[in-house]
Formats: C-alpha cells, structure tokens, sequence
C-alpha cells in the first residue's frame, strides 16, 4: 500500500481514505497508514493503542482541544471503491466518517502551529459494541490523552454544529399473569391485556423540553417492542414491552432511571442498555469562539454519539463534520465535496486565529 499523503487536497485524501476497506475489527490496513503519515511528522507526538492513533502538539499553550473521528465502517456492500461525481465523492464510509478523518489528518500535517495545542485521535470499533470502541477504551486506560478544554467529534452533521447530545436508556417493562388454555381464558391472568396500562402511560406521556446553554432538547419515551406470547391458544403469563428513553443532557443516567422507574411505578422495570447524554459547555472561551467561527449557528443533537464520552471526563465536545447522516451506512452513501472543504476551512481558520 502506498503512504498516506497528507498534503494532497482533502477531498483526494477522503477518496483516498475510502479506498483502504476498514470494516469493524478490521482496521489493522488503515491504521498502520495513518500511523506512518503522522509518525513522519516532527511537530506531533504519535501513540498507538491497538488500532488508535493519537497525535499531539505539545507546546504548552493555555488551551487544548480534541478533534477525533472513527476509522472503521459499516460491512461492504458492493459500495467500494469511491468515486468522484459532480462534486459528490460516494464510496463506503465517505459520510461517516473518512470526510471528517480526512480533515483531520490534514490540519495535523499542515497546521503546524496552531493557537491551540490540539489532540488528534482517529480511533478504531465505533461501529460495533461498547466495549470495543477506541475512544472509550481509551478513556478507561489513558483518560489524559483525551484531557482537554474543548472537543469535536467530526460525525456527519451536514457541516453544521450540533451541540453535546442526549443520553439513551433501554428499559424492559414487564407484566406478569397466569397461563391457561385459552378456551377457559378465566382460568387464567392474560398478562399481554395487562401491558395496555403500560402503553396508555407512554401515549400519554409529554415530552420534556429543556434548554441548555440556549439550545432547546426534546425528550423522547417510546416503546420499541413488544414481546409476549405462548401459542396460539394459550393465555400468555408475561409480556414485555422494551421502551427507549432519550434524556436530555441535564440529566444524569441516574436521574435518566429514577424518572422511568417512577414512570412506571408498579411494575418490574429492568435496565438493559444505558448511555450518558453530553452537555454542549457553549461557555467556555473555546466553545464560544468556535461557534462564532461557523457563523453562529447551533443546533441540539438529537441522538447519541461519542461525545458522550467527553462527557464523562468533564470535556464539552460538539459534533461537527461533513456529510448527511441520514445517508451513513446506506449503499450509496456520500458526502458533498463543498461539506469536506467547508469543515476543513473552518476549522484551519479557527486553530490558526490569533
């Protein structure tokens, strides 16, 4: 494989990028590229974690800020190479996230003197479970590598900021009743009827709208499945109904499980998956010139990313890269070229700004 040139045009370095395959668990090709075009520069300080990469500039400067991506994508399919039309670059992982890993490495190449110390960390696993994300093992084995004023997690928000993001919690609501045949249905306790209680709490449930730092989240309790059932002429004896919270920042996932479970006061409620929300911090200096750098213009992210993260080591950290999420991990995904030059544009003038 030839090396990675990090002074080429951004837009080449994301084709590029997309041409070296990284599906989960395979990161090994990319990685091993990124490491050796980083470790070739005199201005960064490179370790590798597995396969994650992290580059620093150490000169002492009175801020840090992150900017990180994931390496990895989503299984081919029939999506590889890229190719470049009509200022659209499609390819697997274009819009999530090698536009953004793109920008990336080339501000670490070519910004050699930022105002800011700058921590860059391109990280394996995002798209599989928990446990084999890069920048969360990161943060349980060297949370100081990831020690900063201000982070950007550059997931596809179409060149747009959107500020932190909310906390999820998956919950299982359970019914219980007594099994009988279903032609003496009285004989027993139809623990699926008993689940309708549970889904009028949920219709009628009104969704919480907190503001924070001047961004408005909207809170979501829905059900996601219902499961239940024996055979067909058999009264079931326990429904479960899986509901899914999405919990504005300003709660913790404590706060997230008291509210649930007393939403749902009388009945067996178990935990099977938890994730914190991330506070936006538009407060502090770093944010707030960020923000001024985009023009302004700040949205509340909705959904759960790995800003979450940052979260938990006291980090505010935003979302902000290139490409519609609603095209990740599509057959056609694609970025527009103008998102990958807008990102990397900003972002320069901002870390060169004195």
């Amino acid at each position: 494989m030839a090396p990675l040139d990090l002074t080429t045009d951004v837009v080449t370095l994301t084709q590029r990028l997309v041409d070296i395959e990284s599906v989960s668990g395979d990161e090994g090709p990319i990685a091993d590229a990124v490491e050796g075009a980083l470790r070739a520069l005199p201005h960064l300080t490179v370790e590798r974690f597995g396969h994650t990469i992290v580059a620093r500039t150490t000169y002492g400067l009175s801020e840090r800020v992150v900017l990180a991506g994931h390496l990895d994508t989503v299984p081919v399919n029939e999506n590889l190479p890229g190719r470049l039309e009509d200022g659209i670059l499609h390819g697997l992982g274009s819009c999530d996230m090698k536009g953004g890993d793109a920008v990336i490495l080339r501000l670490a190449a070519t910004l050699e003197r930022p105002v800011r110390d700058v921590t860059y960390v391109l990280y394996e696993a995002e798209e599989v479970d928990a446990a084999r994300n890069g920048l969360n093992k990161l943060s349980q084995s060297n949370p100081e590598l990831l020690a900063a004023d201000f982070a950007i997690l550059m997931e596809p928000s179409n060149a747009g900021v959107e500020a932190g993001c909310q906390g999820t919690l998956r919950v299982e609501v359970r019914t219980s009743g007594e099994r009988a045949h279903s032609a003496r249905s009285w004989m027993g306790v139809n623990a699926i009827h008993a689940a309708g209680e549970v889904l009028r709490r949920l219709e009628a449930y009104e969704a919480r709208e907190p503001v924070i730092d001047g961004l408005t989240y909207h809170e979501g309790l829905n059900a996601v499945l219902v499961s239940g059932g024996v055979a067909g002429n058999v009264i079931p004896d326990e429904c479960v109904v899986t509901v899914n919270y999405r919990f504005a920042p300003d709660r913790s996932e404590e706060e997230a499980l008291a509210f649930v479970r007393e939403f749902f006061d009388g009945y067996d409620v178990t935990v099977t998956d938890s994730a914190p929300g991330a506070l936006p911090g538009l407060d502090r200096p770093a944010a707030k010139e960020f923000v001024e750098a985009v023009g302004g213009q700040v949205g509340p992210k909705f959904g759960w990313t790995d800003v979450a993260r940052f979260t938990t080591l006291g980090v505010p950290a935003v979302n902000f890269g290139p490409g519609d999420p609603t095209f990740a991990h599509k057959q056609d995904e694609h970025v527009a070229v103008s998102e990958i030059e807008h990102c990397e544009r900003v972002l320069r003038e901002w870390l060169a700004r004195d």
